[in-house]
Order: structure tokens, then C-alpha cells, then sequence
């Protein structure tokens, strides 16, 4: 069976809005109707966005949904559900609700396991204000994680990268980012199921997130309730295990910046998707909101068409609309016409009318959907003619393939067309296309961003980042290490993501070197790519210290992304998927899905900590 979390994560939701009672496969809810009020907290109401609609939680009994900070009138003889992350704000409020008696009975799900220190918190505080009676029931839910699609999950962790790579964090706050990004994981396995079979290249916060990953399911496993359910002969069932494959960022920066023209990530990076939701000028200037999930069939089967493919199925739709509506019309009005007698004139022409009324549910919906994507195609087309982004695409295509650009090309485009942060993105991916660029060129780019009034911040600290790169590649084994402790000293924390790397920034192949690795990683075949991988197998303890432990295929595999994911490299590797038989399935996730835009505002903060670039006048 595929790993399907959002279908995972929604039964898990529906079970907590029925009060935690088993649900009825038939009827989808509990067998006793109990009308209740819902209480979330902003991340939690994030978790709901993309998997609840307002009327799954009426036919779920809600007949109330409110925010946690939000003020509130009592509600009596009704139930309420909290479902919140479990932290001391939050244990405050909902002391403070309870003692205020807002409802009759209180069912609390937090969205992952609550420290026994918040816990005793919140006893102390319910039985100092004497309303612990009203607490029905205290659960962890383990639902840290945010999915948007059937295979695409984020764990909605802001600013993970400036984090991880902040030159002033110190090991404290590294840790706090770890352990965060771990509870979301493990959240992520408890939905489903299984305990995976762990893989992450050497060094940085992969295996830092890796290494404490396995620790934390193993203690798991040691207890007797735990929460995995796999059959009881493990070691002889490691190859139909899922493979988890851990990244940082830095593997392959390139794919952050890049500009793409496939329908999603166009859609994600230019029109600014966030939850599966969007908003976009209509016909007549006004907003019109959309959603875009697994219920439209257009999106789910054209996420990885490039934008022109995506227009022509738009209006090979629309021609067959037109069509079935002619054919409808036809049909209603075509016997009025004949010479029939009336008994089978009338027969004729209620058939006709039911089939035409059985048709319009079907008829209306696919005019719906060809409305909603011609809106969103429309706004795309304004936006790439307005910013040349079908060039951006091309150019940063060619470029990474070929391994550079002469100076001439990149001085027209950084002089053309675009956004200040179109033309940071591509300067940078230019810094990263060569792996030696000659000063006066680079100079020539700084500028170019300088005369489009650009913040160079981002392409400094790239730059600073490649010199690095360069340095540690080039120095013998004596001196390397003067050269990370300089780093170290001057990077703080980042070092560790990009010096104690196997993979530099550089990726000419046209399938992303993340997807290769998946690959290898899955047919579990040695490559040189992976082969010094390391491997985590929580179901064996002590397996940390091993690259070739587990060995052998596997159909399945979860890859995570830290410090920031796109649907780039979701798109890549759902093409992976398709391309093998058998079918493979792959579910990826990371700390938050990032728009080019964002990810680049990220590098620019970093930029800005170490001192370098700055507003250009």
C-alpha cells in the first residue's frame, strides 16, 4: 500500500473531531452525533487549511470554529476540541478557559507530544483554579507536519535556513532547530506508520537531524505502546521498509533560486500559492480565490506540463466543453422537430430532457474548473511577458547545463527585463554555474545589480560561500584544517553545512542531483554517488557507525529536505516515480516550501549578518 499521508493525517483529524471515537468507514463519522465547538492555535489552523473544508467540519458536528487567542463567550452543555502545538502560551490560555468554564467539557489534542513539564504545568493550573473536572480527555496527537498534497508535506518551520546557517546561533539554538525539525519527522512516521530505513550524506544538519532521529525512534521502540504497528519479523522485511533520505539545502543550493516553467512551480514562485490556495484578478479586476488541490483534476494532471502545454490543454478543454454543451442543446431541442406521433415525441423528449438535467451537475463543474485555470493562466501570461520569464527559464537552463554563460549574455539579461530579485537569482546561479569565473566578470555582474538598485547581500554571501568551497577543495590535508577553523570563526554554524559536505553547488545534469541520489538511494545498488552515505536503522541500535548495513531495493521512500524545500524538486522526483516499473512511490517533504523569491530573502539576511552587500544605490 502507498504511503499516502494526507489521506493518513485527514483520517487522523477526523477521528479528533468525532472526540476521538472510532469513525464509521459507511457513514464517515461517529456512531453518536455530538455537536461541539473547535479551538486551534494559528499552526494547527494551518495543519486543518489544506485537508478540512467548512462543511467536512459541519457534517463533523462543528458547529463553532474560533482561533485560541481569539475572545470568546461561554457556550454551555457543548463539548469543545482544542487542538494546539503544545506550548506555554498556549497551556496559559487554556488554563484560563477552563477556570473560566467557556464550555462544559474540554477534549485537548496537541499537535505533538507535550513535555511533562508543560504537562504538570497545565494540572498545576487546572487544579489551582479548580476546573480539572472539565478536562474530558489529554492527547498527542503527533500531526506536526502540514500536507498539501497525497506526497508532499511541509513541516511549516519558518526561516530554517537562515537558522541553521545564522553565523551568531550557537550550539543552544542549533539544537532547539534539530530537535524541532525531528519532532516533525517523527510526527510525519507516527502518521504513517512505519519506521524507515534512514539515509543522509555525511556531515551538516542531515546527519545531525538523521543521527537524532534514529535515537529518538529507537527509545520509542523500547517502550510497549509504541506507536509503530509493522509485523513482528523486522529484520527480514528491511527491504520492504520505506528508505527516509535526508538533505540539506546546501546539496544542491542551484534549485532553490532556479526560475522553472512547469505549470506548479510557475504557479507556486509567480502567483504566490500558499496551502494549496490562491488569489488572482478575475475578468473585471476583482480578486477571485482559489483552491488548488487533489479535488481538481486539471491541477493533479498538469502540475508538470510546461506553461505552454498547460495553455493548450486549456483550450482543447474548452473546445470539448463547447461541444457537449452543443450536443446537449441538440438533444432538447432536435425532436421538437420531427415528425414523430406525440406519444413517442413526448417519450423522446423526456429522455432527452433527463439526460440533459443529469448532464448540467457534471457540465457546470468542468466549466468551473476551465474558468478557474484560464483566470490563473491568464494572470501567468502577464507576468511572464511582463517579467521575460520563459527567457529566465531558458537561459538558467542552458546555463546550468553547459556550466556557465559568457559575460555578454549575462550582462543583456541583468540589464533586460525582470524583477531586481529575477535578476539577483539568475546572477547567482551564474556564480554557481563555473567553478572559476574571472574577477572582471563578476565584477561586471555586481555592476549590473548595482545599476537595477539591487540588494547584492545575497550574491556576496553565495560568493563568500563559494571562496570557501574553493579553498577547502584545493588545500592539502595539513592545512585544511586552519582553513575550517578560519571558517569557522567567520561562518559560525554554517561551516558545518557547507564545508563538512561530500556535494559542492554545482549540478550541470539536467535531472537534479537530488533525484539521482533518490534513485541510487532506492535501488540500494552501490554507486559512488551514495556509497559514502550513512545509514540509520533504528530497529537495529548502534547503526549509525554504518554506510552498507542495509542493502537492497526499495519500492518506497520519503525524502526530506532541511532548510527549505520547492516544487521543483517535488515535481522532478514525481517524474522519477513514473519513469520506473514497477511503479515506485515517493513522498517528499521539507522545513517549508519556498518560492525562489523567498529563498533568496533568506541568503540576503544571511548576507546582512555577515556584513556583506547591501542596498546599491
Amino acid at each position: 500500500m502507498a504511503l499516502n499521508l494526507r489521506q493518513r493525517q485527514t483520517d487522523c483529524i477526523i477521528r479528533m473531531l468525532n472526540l476521538n471515537q472510532a469513525v464509521s468507514s459507511n457513514a464517515g463519522t461517529a456512531k453518536e452525533d455530538v455537536y461541539k465547538i473547535l479551538i486551534y492555535d494559528k499552526f494547527c489552523q494551518d495543519v486543518l487549511s489544506p485537508l478540512i473544508h467548512v462543511k467536512d467540519l459541519r457534517k463533523h458536528g462543528v458547529t463553532l470554529y474560533f482561533l485560541l487567542d481569539k475572545d470568546r463567550n461561554p457556550v454551555h452543555d457543548v463539548p469543545a476540541v482544542y487542538f494546539l502545538q503544545p506550548t506555554p502560551a498556549n497551556v496559559r490560555r487554556l488554563v484560563a478557559d477552563a477556570s473560566r468554564a467557556l464550555y462544559d467539557s474540554f477534549h485537548l489534542n496537541f499537535s505533538s507530544s507535550i513535555p511533562r513539564p508543560l504537562l504538570e504545568d497545565l494540572a498545576t493550573g487546572l487544579i489551582n483554579s479548580d476546573s480539572i473536572q472539565r478536562i474530558s480527555k489529554v492527547h498527542d496527537q503527533y500531526l506536526e507536519f502540514v500536507s498539501l498534497e497525497d506526497n508532499l508535506f511541509s513541516l511549516a518551520s519558518k526561516n530554517c535556513y537562515v537558522q541553521l546557517n545564522d553565523p551568531s546561533a550557537g550550539e543552544k539554538e542549533i539544537e532547539e532547530i534539530v530537535e524541532k525539525i525531528v519532532g516533525g519527522l517523527f510526527s510525519v512516521l507516527a502518521t504513517l506508520g512505519v519506521v524507515p530505513i534512514i539515509r543522509c550524506p555525511q556531515g551538516g544538519p542531515a546527519e545531525m537531524v538523521a543521527s537524532l532521529l534514529d535515537q529518538r525512534l529507537q527509545d520509542h521502540l523500547l517502550s510497549k505502546n509504541n506507536l509503530f504497528t509493522e509485523g513482528a519479523n523486522h529484520l527480514t522485511s528491511a527491504f520492504q521498509r520505506p528508505v527516509l533520505c535526508i538533505f540539506d539545502r546546501n546539496f544542491e543550493l542551484s534549485v532553490a533560486m532556479r526560475h522553472d516553467f512547469r505549470y506548479k512551480p510557475l504557479v507556486h514562485d509567480v502567483l504566490g500559492l500558499r496551502l494549496n490556495r490562491l488569489n488572482v484578478k478575475g475578468e473585471k479586476g476583482a480578486m477571485k480565490s482559489y483552491e488548488l488541490d487533489r479535488s481538481d483534476p486539471f491541477w493533479i494532471s498538469s502540475g508538470s506540463l510546461e506553461f505552454p502545454e498547460v495553455a493548450v490543454k486549456i483550450e482543447t478543454q474548452l473546445t470539448k466543453y463547447k461541444k457537449d454543451v452543443e450536443e446537449v442543446n441538440r438533444r432538447t431541442t432536435g425532436s421538437q422537430e420531427s415528425d414523430f406521433d406525440a406519444t413517442s415525441d413526448l417519450i423522446g423528449n423526456t429522455k432527452h430532457l433527463m439526460t440533459a438535467v443529469n448532464s448540467l451537475p457534471e457540465l457546470t463543474e468542468r466549466k468551473q474548473v476551465i474558468d478557474k485555470h484560464t483566470n490563473i493562466a491568464t494572470a501567468l501570461l502577464g507576468k511572464i511577458k511582463e517579467r521575460s520569464l520563459d527567457s529566465f527559464a531558458k537561459k538558467e537552463n542552458d546555463m546550468m547545463n553547459r556550466g556557465g554563460i559568457d559575460r555578454g549574455e549575462i550582462i543583456s539579461v541583468l540589464k533586460g527585463k525582470g524583477t531586481g530579485t529575477d535578476k539577483l537569482r539568475f546572477a547567482i546561479l551564474y556564480l554557481i554555474s563555473a567553478e572559476a569565473i574571472p574577477a572582471s566578470d563578476i565584477e561586471a555582474v555586481e555592476a549590473a545589480l548595482a545599476e537595477s538598485e539591487v540588494d547584492s547581500s545575497a550574491f556576496q554571501y553565495v560568493k563568500k560561500i563559494k571562496a570557501l568551497n574553493a579553498s577547502l577543495a584545493s588545500a592539502s590535508s595539513m592545512n585544511r584544517s586552519n582553513i575550517v577553523d578560519w571558517a569557522e570563526k567567520l561562518y559560525g554554524q554554517s561551516i558545518s553545512a557547507v564545508a563538512a559536505g561530500v556535494k559542492n553547488l554545482l549540478s550541470y545534469d539536467h535531472q537534479l542531483a537530488l533525484t539521482r541520489a533518490v534513485d541510487a538511494l532506492m535501488e540500494g545498488k552501490s554507486n559512488p554517488e551514495v556509497d559514502s552515505y550513512l545509514t540509520f536503522d533504528p530497529r537495529i541500535p548502534k547503526s549509525s557507525t554504518s554506510t552498507s548495513q542495509v542493502r537492497g531495493p526499495s519500492k518506497e521512500a520519503i525524502v526530506f529536505m532541511v532548510g527549505g524545500g520547492n516544487y521543483i524538486e517535488f515535481e522532478s522526483l514525481q517524474e522519477l516515480v513514473q519513469r520506473h516499473q514497477p511503479a515506485k512511490h515517493v513522498v517528499y517533504g521539507a522545513t517549508e516550501i519556498l518560492s525562489g523569491e523567498e529563498f533568496v530573502q533568506q541568503l540576503a539576511v544571511l548576507g546582512q549578518k555577515m556584513g556583506l552587500g547591501g542596498q546599491t544605490a
